[in-house]
């Protein structure tokens, strides 16, 4: 009924969704957003349906069925009327909490999910936290102790939104078993070593590969990085290349052991080759 193949790219912060997205939009097929809110038009929906007494009074399994069927159009209606591509790539983190609904009315969801070292993505928020001091943090109170030391800072990430979530769900979907339908992309794999990492990504996809330029990716999607906080900063290298680790000197060292000593479990399901 619907033929344009839809994907979610659902990752943590600062671990590369957004080159993703530069390096899928190469291949004419596919179409890929910016940060997207898609699955919030979704989430609405379902708050609504879920307490609004005129659906409460009909029967449940009829009004399960035709929201299901609500859920499908609206979400293949939205891509229909952005591109005729076939190929559409979402960019949300929040898709794979939702994996068991979505199931419901997109059956066998495909997902592309870019993590990446904690410790280098808590390197990068610190960055640019130091970076943007002109612009005010919601989390900084003054006169408390809130975000004043880099310990703090950390703390704080990990604890909220957007790192601590990510990476909450990452874990929550590794513990129902869910994490087995995803594809997942290390962003070192991505950069040190993209086509065969995008191979992979491929074959996962059912997609026939793209001959892709790694030394040009061109700047495909645009957001206003001033609607992100100033943690946004969805610019990317024309060119693909390792990125120095760099969160020994940003973060200490001490506390770099602390962060990988207690998320033993993401490295050690996602990086149990690497020191």
């Amino acid at each position: 009924m619907f033929d344009t193949k839809i994907v979610f790219n659902a990752s943590l912060p600062r671990a590369g969704s957004t080159l993703m997205q530069h390096i899928l939009a190469q291949n004419p097929r596919f179409y890929c957003t910016p940060t997207s809110g898609v699955i919030d038009l979704m989430i609405s929906s379902r708050k609504f349906y879920t307490e609004l007494a005129e659906f409460k009074a009909q029967d449940p399994q009829l009004m399960h069925k035709a929201f299901t069927s609500y859920c499908r159009y609206a979400l293949n209606g939205f891509f229909d009327g952005l591109t005729d591509k076939p190929v559409c790539v979402d960019k949300c983190r929040s898709w794979f909490h939702y994996h068991d609904w979505i199931t419901q009315f997109h059956p066998n969801p495909k997902y592309v999910v870019c993590i990446r070292d904690l410790r280098a993505i808590l390197s990068s928020m610190e960055k640019l936290f130091r970076k943007k001091r002109h612009f005010a943090d919601a989390d900084e109170v003054t006169g408390t102790l809130t975000m004043i030391t880099v310990n703090n800072r950390v703390m704080r990430w990990l604890n909220g939104p957007p790192v601590g979530i990510a990476v909450g769900r990452l874990v929550e979907s590794m513990q129902t078993g869910v994490i087995k339908n995803m594809h997942i992309v290390r962003f070192e794999d991505l950069t040190t070593h993209p086509e065969e990492t995008m191979r992979r990504v491929y074959n996962y996809l059912e997609e026939p590969y793209f001959s892709h330029d790694f030394n040009n990716v061109a700047q495909a999607t645009h957001e206003n990085d001033a609607y992100h906080t100033q943690y946004g900063d969805h610019h990317i290298r024309s060119t693909i290349a390792p990125v120095p680790l760099d969160y020994n000197q940003v973060l200490g060292p001490d506390l770099s052991v602390w962060v990988k000593n207690n998320y033993a479990l993401f490295y050690n399901t996602f990086y149990a080759d690497r020191a």
